[in-house]
């Protein structure tokens, strides 16, 4: 579901918002990887942050898929903003489930994005979470849209630069 209607309360564009929510078989989450693709270059990403953006939503879903409980759907909501991309990522897991952040994958994340923050929660505080007190596991990852200026350009000493 995209959610584009409205405006913010100080009359700017509203972020748009996007739920998918797959099984967590290896087989399905190659959709996540490419919505969380194909939604940074509608942003206007380069092509190294679009593909950083890539691996760690597949790092994410990986993680979360070996923690899930049963066959348990696996829930992401991608926010679009102007400044870029949140993505919040979560699966029902069993009471006690906490994300692992001792490994290879956690270290990846955290390289790839600009922010990370993952743990355990409950289906009411969760993006998209049906309200109840059934525990999850999530993980929250924010990749910031560079704008670039001319002075971040090279140019030809006898090239004249459009502004």
């Amino acid at each position: 579901m995209v959610d584009t209607t409205g405006a913010a309360p100080t009359g700017e564009r509203r972020a748009e918002r996007l739920e998918l929510r797959v099984p967590t078989s290896p087989t399905q989450l190659p959709a996540v990887r490419a919505m969380a693709g194909d939604l940074a270059m509608r942003m206007d990403f380069d092509l190294d942050a679009v593909e950083d953006l890539r691996l760690a939503v597949d790092e994410a879903c990986a993680t979360l898929a070996a923690i899930a409980e049963g066959d348990s759907p696996l829930t992401v909501v991608f926010e679009a903003f102007r400044e870029g991309l949140r993505i919040d990522a979560w699966v029902p897991t069993a009471p006690g489930v906490d994300v692992p952040r001792d490994g290879f994958g956690w270290a990846v994340l955290h390289t790839l994005v600009d922010t990370v923050d993952a743990g355990p929660s409950d289906q009411s505080a969760v993006a998209a979470g049906n309200g109840d007190a059934t525990p999850a596991a999530r993980i929250s990852l924010v990749k910031k849209l560079r704008r670039y200026s001319t002075s971040d350009v090279l140019v030809d000493a006898d090239v004249p630069v459009m502004q």
